[in-house]
């Protein structure tokens, strides 16, 4: 074996082998045996309008002709910010860099060195990105220090890093007033590595007040939920303004990128105007602004796909109903059927899940020709390249497959 566990990345492991794709387009995969599947995994998030989409493939192509790397700034950048952050009431900078993880990093270093806080305060369960800080053990409790979530990772970084459970206000409360030295509270704010799992009403609204009244930084992690939920993702759906938010995915119209902004003062923190530093060879490549402005653009022009997205997993939902193994949870393009009686509210409650059920109910779905992510843990997803041909071959395959 050539690669580590036959994969680029641990989330496409399938036992006792994983498939290959050769070419997708649309919503469908083609693999090397000759599969055709459905796919409701959407490279994970990235691929709102499904794959190999006419709009971003001409911008794509259009740059090529222009070249793809350059070294140096280009016009792509200022006209692309100036559309995101136009979104995102919150967001008076930001910064382009390679992926949804570097967006995270980054936007903690950046907390640190605005606040002059060590530490930091995470969700049980809330995925981040693969970098040290955040690959802590979920269910060490609210007011116990950090344990190393993988090899390689420093006891003593992860011991700046505390947890707390979602949708838990009192936790957090607790958490903040026995450590003064906490620099920020970063969340997805709906969440997406393990779910979805929705915030309960008031949840992120109690959050924003309890950080601010203990001069903690708010940080939304917004690289699933960013464009997902909406124009202007999460934060403009419930409401509650961050105060740094990180984005990638779907940003990047299918190509590697992220992001992360906020507040001028502390954007400003960023070097070379400050002294917080961030660099990288590819950030603000052109080829990833340049799918990315097709994108929110084609978002933009076509606001109603939201709602058409909703009623899709709506419809998926409803075919689950009277199903007694388990519950639908939807969000408006994102979608998880949880082998748990009721709706988790949070890590502990997602680990519940019979993921011994979801495991055959997952084989069972992909010999009728629809991909899911391979993981109880994983949300779904529709795209705007989705026809109801294919959602009611969907929700058959759920009918099916679930009785």
């Amino acid at each position: 074996m050539l690669i580590p566990g036959g994969v680029s990345s641990p989330v496409r492991a399938i036992a006792p082998y994983p498939f290959y794709t050769r070419s997708a387009s649309g919503p469908h995969l083609r693999t090397v045996d000759g599969d055709e599947l459905i796919d409701c995994c959407m490279a994970y998030g990235p691929l709102m309008l499904g794959h190999a989409h006419p709009v971003i493939k001409a911008a794509i192509l259009d740059q090529l002709e222009r070249g793809w790397l350059y070294g140096t700034p280009a016009p792509l950048e200022p006209a692309f910010a100036s559309l995101v952050t136009g979104d995102h009431p919150g967001m008076d900078m930001i910064r382009f860099v390679s992926s949804g993880s570097e967006a995270t990093m980054a936007a903690i270093r950046l907390a640190r060195g605005f606040t002059g806080n060590k530490e930091i305060i995470k969700v049980e369960g809330g995925f981040h990105g693969a970098h040290d800080g955040v690959l802590v053990k979920a269910g060490s409790g609210a007011t116990t220090l950090g344990i190393p979530d993988s090899a390689g990772v420093l006891p003593e970084v992860a011991a700046r890093t505390r947890q707390v459970p979602y949708n838990d206000l009192e936790a957090l409360e607790v958490t903040l007033s026995r450590n003064r030295d906490v620099a920020a509270f970063i969340l997805e704010p709906v969440m997406g590595n393990i779910g979805p799992i929705l915030p309960k009403p008031g949840y992120l609204a109690g959050v924003r007040e309890i950080t601010r009244a203990h001069d903690v930084l708010l940080i939304f992690d917004e690289v699933i939920t960013g464009y997902r939920l909406g124009i202007g993702g999460a934060q403009v759906h419930y409401g509650v303004r961050p105060d740094l938010s990180t984005l990638g995915k779907i940003i990047g119209g299918g190509l590697p990128i992220g992001a992360f902004g906020g507040r001028r003062e502390i954007m400003e923190m960023v070097a070379p105007a400050g002294p917080v530093y961030n660099a990288g060879t590819f950030s603000g490549n052109p080829l990833s602004l340049s799918a990315g402005v097709a994108m929110v653009k084609w978002l933009h022009q076509n606001r109603g796909i939201y709602r058409t997205l909703e009623g899709k997993t709506r419809e998926v939902a409803e075919a689950t109903e009277g199903v007694r193994c388990g519950s639908a949870v939807t969000l408006g393009s994102m979608f998880k059927f949880f082998f748990r009686d009721y709706p988790p509210e949070n890590y502990i409650e997602a680990k519940e899940c019979d993921t011994a059920a979801f495991r055959i109910f997952w084989d069972k779905m992909l010999k009728r020709g629809i991909f899911l992510p391979p993981s109880q843990f994983e949300t779904n997803f529709l795209s705007a390249a989705h026809s109801e041909k294919e959602v009611d071959t969907i929700c058959t395959a759920y009918r099916a497959c679930l009785s």
